[in-house]
């Protein structure tokens, strides 16, 4: 299955976390870092297109500024950030020159990509980099940045990255091998291949008890959920193992691979899906849940049972069931207030084709 899945990739995002590119002393692990540029070059040296999404600018920032654990305060992490992620660049620019390829730098926030002409010039810079045979180099622009409107983690922005190019692979390495059942107990093992993300797959999550990352591999499953919804493939696999892309690449069973949906989401789909803070909630019914679903149909005004949060005509909402669950995602033709009373402007609350099945 991975060669059958992996056997015509050629656009790639792979995603460094704090723990495959820092010491123990949360200061950039320099050979890690060389073993890790050399795999990405030489991936790019076939005439693959790399993009990198890079973790350890706070970290590095870490170190300099001398915290021993990451700081809880905002204006302490984006100090540590924006010390971390000139030195962090530095290195990456000198490492790849030595292979003989140029870096380029691109900070993002959440709105560059919920707004959709940002979104789509966003797109065009990475699109124009990758055809002058140049790796960006990505991550979030965490000195500015602030909680309401941040990513939340690099496992999701390399996620989103992979949705806006679109990509053909996502690769997240991190410091274990995969995705493991029974993690720290008699019996371990890696999970090859994940068909579905279901609720027993995201129970074998947990969060991370690391000093300088955020997240664990319950941001990764998330992330996952992303991708393979939009249609690309996803593997997590260990950063410190050498050889690692190669073997990913060649459909080796290297780490975890997560099966995407057979059918690939067009790009404003992808948009809608999954690069907006929604603004509220639409509940339905059971048979208007139906009808969206199985029978490919808008959300119309009675199949809603009640709408939540405050939103005007135009925004994002989430679609949910009458347990609460989300199942899909699209835009509001009419604002909160005017579901509530009843009274809206157009039949179709939600129009299919301004909607997405998650």
């Amino acid at each position: 299955m991975r060669l059958e899945l992996l056997k015509n990739v050629s656009r790639i995002v792979v995603k460094l976390g704090t723990g495959v590119l820092t010491d123990e002393k949360k200061r950039p692990d320099l050979v890690q870092m060389e073993q890790l540029v050399k795999q990405i070059s030489g991936l790019r040296k076939t005439g693959r297109e790399i993009v990198l999404v890079s973790s350890g600018a706070v970290g590095s920032g870490m170190g300099i500024l001398g915290y021993e654990k990451r700081p809880s305060e905002l204006a302490e992490l984006q100090a540590c950030a924006a010390v971390g992620q000139s030195r962090l660049m530095a290195t990456y620019e000198k490492l790849f020159e030595s292979f003989g390829l140029h870096t380029a730098q691109v900070l993002l926030t959440h709105a560059d990509l919920q707004h959709h002409e940002r979104h789509l010039n966003a797109r065009n810079t990475l699109i124009s980099l990758l055809d002058h045979g140049v790796v960006p180099i990505i991550n979030e622009n965490d000195a500015v940045s602030f909680t309401e409107l941040k990513f939340g983690d690099n496992d999701k922005l390399s996620a989103l990255v992979a949705c806006l190019l679109p990509a053909d692979l996502l690769v997240i390495l991190t410091s274990v091998d995969g995705l493991i059942q029974n993690f720290g107990k008699a019996g371990s093992r890696i999970l090859a291949t994940i068909n579905q993300i279901d609720a027993k797959v995201e129970e074998l999550a947990s969060g991370t008890t690391s000093a300088t990352a955020v997240g664990g591999m319950a941001t990764k499953i998330q992330a996952g959920k992303i991708v393979v919804r939009s249609g690309i493939p996803l593997v997590i696999a260990c950063g410190r193992n050498h050889d690692v892309l190669q073997r990913v690449v060649n459909g080796d069973e290297e780490g975890t691979i997560f099966v995407p949906n057979p059918t690939k989401l067009k790009g404003r789909k992808r948009w809608i899906a999954f690069f907006h803070h929604p603004k509220g909630s639409l509940i339905v019914d059971e048979g208007a849940k139906k009808a969206l679903r199985e029978d490919g149909k808008s959300l119309l005004l009675p199949g809603i049972t009640r709408c939540e949060g405050r939103f005007i005509a135009g925004d994002i909402v989430r679609i949910c069931d009458s347990e609460g669950n989300e199942f899909a995602r699209g835009i509001a033709e009419s604002g909160a207030s005017a579901i509530e009373s009843r009274e809206v402007a157009s039949r179709e609350v939600v129009h299919r084709d301004n909607m997405v099945i998650l």
